[in-house]
């Protein structure tokens, strides 16, 4: 409600005029800046229908689809899903500096590697426009409720599939399996599961997991930092790129390199000292 109210009250379009000069560092249109700006307030989708219906006859490259895409993979529904990790132990500061400071400087980085090396600058295809909807109040909250209903039922989903692998031990095969990249990124045993079912599904079910089994004292409060920290880099890993794809952006960014840098970056927070760690 207080995203819709501050919408309406012109914070996008403020956003967007402040991420405008950005978007041209990074070799995309000026005009794009309202595309990241929606994204970041609300959510993909919501960023999608933006782009659509601002691009008119502009021709975009797959490297420039692929930088944008990028950008609004790791950063969207800041409020939202930062609001979501703050309930799980990440702070507001961490999520809005992560999540948009490593967009930007991983777009940046496939910014001058597909310039540099003139690696995907042919145009770039769409394969799917979505339908636009109405920005009624009404078809807002009904979207709303539908979404609240939707996650309420994933996690009981999520819930009763965590306890079966549990009584069947098949657990223990996910922890092994997992274990390696789970010590380089410093995320214990215990949020093995949620992690895995953040990454694929998305970081409103991973985190709501994750909640639990804080409130519980079944994680400690560095795990679950570490994991959430993960999440908001890298969550939904199969529905968003899929969506991103069908706007002809290519998989060395929009997967590979979100997925490289999501290790590196929570390597290195996981290795600093215990007392430069919001955690502490």
């Amino acid at each position: 409600m207080i995203v819709k109210l501050l919408d309406c009250l012109g914070a996008t379009d403020a956003l967007a005029v402040v991420l405008s000069p950005i978007m041209s560092i990074l070799g995309l249109p000026e005009w794009l800046g309202i595309v990241w700006a929606v994204t970041l307030l609300t959510n993909m989708f919501t960023g999608i229908i933006v782009f659509f219906s601002s691009l008119g006859e502009t021709s975009l490259s797959v490297a420039q689809v692929t930088v944008l895409g990028t950008l609004m993979l790791i950063g969207h529904s800041i409020p939202v899903e930062g609001a979501v990790a703050r309930r799980a132990g990440v702070p507001w500061r961490v999520t809005i500096v992560l999540r948009i400071g490593v967009a930007i400087l991983l777009a940046g980085i496939l910014h001058v590697t597909y310039t540099g090396f003139a690696l995907l600058q042919h145009p770039a295809r769409f394969i799917w426009r979505p339908e636009v909807v109405s920005d009624s109040l009404w078809a807002w909250a009904l979207t709303q409720i539908e979404s609240l209903a939707m996650v309420f039922f994933v996690i009981l989903m999520m819930l009763l599939l965590l306890k079966t692998l549990h009584h069947l031990g098949l657990e223990r095969l996910i922890h092994i399996g997992l274990f390696p990249l789970l010590q380089l990124l410093g995320i214990g045993r215990a949020a093995a599961n949620v992690t895995v079912i953040g990454v694929v599904l998305g970081i409103s079910y991973g985190a709501g997991l994750l909640i639990k089994d804080v409130d519980a004292g079944n994680m400690s409060r560095r795990e679950s930092f570490l994991a959430l920290c993960f999440l908001g880099l890298l969550h939904s890993i199969i529905e968003d790129t899929l969506l991103i794809m069908a706007l002809g952006a290519d998989l060395s960014g929009i997967l590979w390199a979100r997925l490289l840098m999501a290790i590196l970056v929570i390597a290195l927070l996981a290795r600093l000292p215990l007392r430069y760690t919001p955690y502490a």
